[in-house]
């Protein structure tokens, strides 16, 4: 977009602050005051902020209150996991316009229900989609994609939905849950820590110097392929790791432990943990279990990256019930390391990726030259 610097420095103060008054944005962009109004003009000319009102200063006098204008847009925000589409449509300040929910058959017509809500006259400046695998760019290096055939299909049928021309961001789903728990959730004031999600399938985020960690091939993290099992006489496979941990391994061992006298067997996590927080002796030990496995995988995180602290995530790993048993294993093998479970729980990938459509949209307005993940 043609704006001036100081005008694009001053957007993006405005953006963070969603109100603000010109002597809070000069303080903010570093500028004179006679420059932010100059700057205030140019953007209220382009529809890119807006008066919202006064506010009274200490010393009585009242002064201007500026938001974003409705040209400076929406941005959308689509968790595609692994059973269900979370969407989320917000406006560059980060205010929330529109949001919904489906299954993941469901993909294409969620984001269209969500952009249909959407302000008429707000332009979608930009996509940010989470998924469940590592992302790369295409041959012709247009655009990213999922890296394999776990998560095309469901992403070729969301981009389907959407209004030509906009850019679509890619990230994989455990680094946004990551960035979402480094600024809003349990890992608020550290710089290094490791996501762990527990869930249909495994994964890590690794968060360092407050930045995620991505890679040399966009894959750090892929914790499903640590090679497992590992002993005399045993071949590792390909994701036996995930597969072990996985929440299907999860409810077959259950199935297998379960006995006549205790009842009803569960058929979901939900209510196996269920059942272990009221006492239940084979549900308890089946969770005791998982928590040892979890532990080890923890352990042989934090061989790696000592990261001081590990959140537990995902649809069964933040289950509250897990974090004594996993403290106490990674404790038994490896130093000290805090472990706590996740603070946004199933909402923490599209809170994520909520965080970086706003700071991608806020570069298309800007100019800047780099998103900070």
């Amino acid at each position: 977009m043609d704006l001036s610097e100081s005008a694009r420095a001053v957007f993006a103060v405005l953006a963070a602050a969603g109100t603000a008054t010109r002597p809070q944005l000069a303080a903010g962009a570093g500028l004179s005051k006679p420059t932010v109004s100059t700057a205030v003009a140019e953007l209220e000319a382009a529809g890119l902020a807006a008066h919202s009102g006064t506010a009274s200063g200490a010393t009585g006098r009242s002064a201007a209150v500026y938001r974003l204008g409705p040209a400076a847009g929406a941005v959308l925000a689509v968790d595609l996991g692994p059973t269900r589409t979370q969407v989320r449509g917000c406006a560059l300040d980060g205010t929330l316009l529109a949001q919904g929910t489906g299954s993941r058959d469901e993909a294409a017509d969620t984001v269209r229900d969500v952009l249909d809500a959407l302000p008429a006259n707000a332009p979608l400046r930009v996509v940010v989609a989470a998924v469940g695998d590592v992302t790369t760019w295409d041959r012709d290096r247009t655009g990213m994609r999922p890296a394999t055939a776990k998560a095309g299909p469901v992403f070729d049928a969301m981009t389907v939905a959407l209004p030509p021309g906009v850019p679509v961001h890619l990230e994989n789903n455990v680094n946004c849950a990551a960035l979402a728990e480094l600024h809003q959730g349990a890992a608020r004031g550290r710089e290094t820590f490791g996501y762990l999600r527990i869930g249909v399938g495994i994964g890590l985020g690794i968060v360092v110097g407050g930045q995620v960690l991505r890679g040399a091939n966009g894959a750090a993290g892929e914790v499903a392929r640590l090679p497992y099992p590992w002993g005399e006489g045993r071949e590792p496979r390909h994701e036996a790791l995930e597969e072990h941990i996985g929440v299907r391994s999860l409810l077959r061992r259950t199935a297998q432990a379960w006995t006549d006298a205790d009842g009803l067997c569960p058929d979901t996590a939900e209510q196996l943990f269920a059942l272990a927080g009221e006492g239940h002796v084979t549900a308890g030990a089946v969770v005791d279990r998982h928590a040892a496995d979890i532990g080890r995988l923890a352990a042989a995180v934090t061989a790696v990256l000592d990261p001081g602290m590990i959140v537990l995530g995902g649809a069964v790993g933040s289950n509250p019930q897990l974090v004594p048993g996993v403290r106490a294993e990674l404790g038994r093998l490896s130093w000290p390391t805090e472990v706590v479970s996740s603070a946004l729980g199933d909402s923490g990938t599209v809170v994520g990726a909520t965080r970086l459509a706003v700071a991608h949209g806020i570069q298309t307005v800007t100019g800047a030259v780099q998103v900070k993940h």
